[in-house]
């Protein structure tokens, strides 16, 4: 590898593939690497590290867009294949974006690090890489209303109106995206954390 091979950042965006998973709850990940990909021209049709992957620059960093194909649950095989071929530490270099039942709709949460949550991509993530310490987005999907199985409901389609306000958070995760690689997480942090939180 090359020093012009090399990114200095990774950032995956989780969900699982196919088209009846498309536009799930559980893909919003999958939806901000597709607008930062249209966003910055990045084509992302290579297949490796079971993921579908493009290089390219954000902001003036480059850096490798990944949607792993691996099911959500086995998202940190994909993740610790990608780190590991370009020898990068998932705490200086990994931003990644998923899904979350405990913030509204339209709402993001950026950490620095943290727990699984109960989310299996993260724990995934954590097992494979043997660190919680790298950087994630969160994307409000909305609490399951009572009574609904949890994998039903992550795995099901927005309303009309929850769609539009996923789609508003998908545009700041893609705005802080740019923050979060020229580090400026905290700046980030202040600007998106605290917006449309009830």
């Amino acid at each position: 590898m090359t020093a012009e091979d090399k990114v200095m950042y990774v950032i995956a965006g989780l969900g699982n593939p196919g088209r009846k998973y498309e536009n799930t709850r559980h893909n919003v990940g999958f939806d901000v690497i597709d607008m930062l990909a249209e966003q910055y021209n990045i084509n992302m049709n290579t297949k490796k590290y079971q993921a579908l992957c493009g290089t390219g620059v954000i902001e003036g960093v480059k850096v490798l867009l990944v949607k792993p194909q691996t099911y959500m649950n086995l998202s940190g095989d994909s993740i610790a294949s990608v780190l590991e071929f370009y020898k990068l530490d998932a705490a200086g270099s990994l931003i990644v974006i998923f899904d979350d039942i405990s913030l509204a709709p339209g709402s993001i949460r950026i950490r620095k690090k943290g727990s699984a949550g109960g989310h299996n991509g993260i724990r995934s993530i954590i097992g494979r890489c043997g660190s919680s310490d790298f950087s994630r987005i969160k994307i409000g999907v909305g609490e399951k209303p009572p009574g609904w199985d949890l994998a039903d409901y992550v795995l099901g389609h927005f309303s009309k109106e929850e769609r539009k306000c996923a789609d508003d958070a998908v545009k700041d995760a893609c705005k802080a995206v740019g923050y979060m690689i020229n580090d400026r997480t905290d700046q980030a942090m202040n600007e998106f954390n605290k917006k449309k939180q009830e």
